[in-house]
């Protein structure tokens, strides 16, 4: 299912993955593409049914300059505003939005996530966040940390980051991670790159299996705070 979601300077798309399960109470996720593929990228849409299959809603989406086919990244307040729009959208359209919503994304579109997480403490609409693949810094940049807004996020967090990940591995995100209250929880996939790939032999054969790990993971995340 497609819907329209009007923006400032356009419109976007989103893409509802409808629960595949019976589950009460129901609850939703709003994912975040990153910063160099769409909501129709294999990564995008193989998590987005992997998770209605495990019982929640989930709602893709395009940040606008993705929509427009432009190839360089919105600021982060485009990225905010475009996030906000998506969010208010599923609540309209989604029981589960409105009663129990939680947002995240791949990479950029988690960090989006975390912002729009940090500008809003105190409301009550969002449940937690899954950041797949934090961009803590830029690849080779270690000093050019992008976490000072995270003590912000007073919600529950679950940050899946692979273990050869260039843009913040799990040594470099775990003390960071110990100093924010409530403390996120960190799943670390072992020889998991950016986009949790495996290298070396045998990779291509367990490579489903690890998604489905975390599939699992986050699918058990959320429920144990949906009440």
């Amino acid at each position: 299912m497609n819907i329209e979601v009007a923006l400032r300077q356009g419109t976007t798309t989103a893409i509802l993955y409808k629960s595949l399960l019976e589950v009460a109470p129901p609850a939703a996720l709003i994912l975040a593409h990153g910063a160099g593929a769409g909501q129709r990228h294999p990564f995008m849409v193989g998590f987005a049914r992997a998770l209605s299959e495990r019982g929640l809603d989930v709602m893709t989406f395009n940040f606008l300059y993705t929509e427009q086919g432009r190839r360089v990244p919105d600021r982060m307040p485009q990225l905010m505003e475009c996030y906000d729009a998506v969010i208010a959208a599923a609540q309209s359209q989604l029981p589960s939005a409105r009663e129990r919503l939680f947002i995240g994304g791949k990479s950029m579109g988690g960090r989006a996530a975390t912002h729009v997480a940090a500008a809003a403490t105190g409301r009550t609409d969002i449940r937690g966040l899954i950041l797949l693949g934090y961009p803590l810094h830029p690849p080779g940049r270690p000093d050019q940390r992008r976490d000072a807004h995270l003590p912000d996020v007073k919600l529950p967090m679950l940050f899946v980051q692979g273990s050869r990940d260039t843009f913040g591995t799990p040594d470099e995100l775990a003390p960071i991670l110990e100093r924010l209250s409530p403390r996120p929880l960190l799943h670390v996939v072992e020889g998991g790159d950016h986009s949790f790939k495996l290298a070396g032999r045998g990779a291509a054969a367990r490579q489903s299996a690890v998604y489905a790990e975390i599939q699992d993971t986050i699918a058990g995340f959320v429920t144990r705070l949906r009440t």
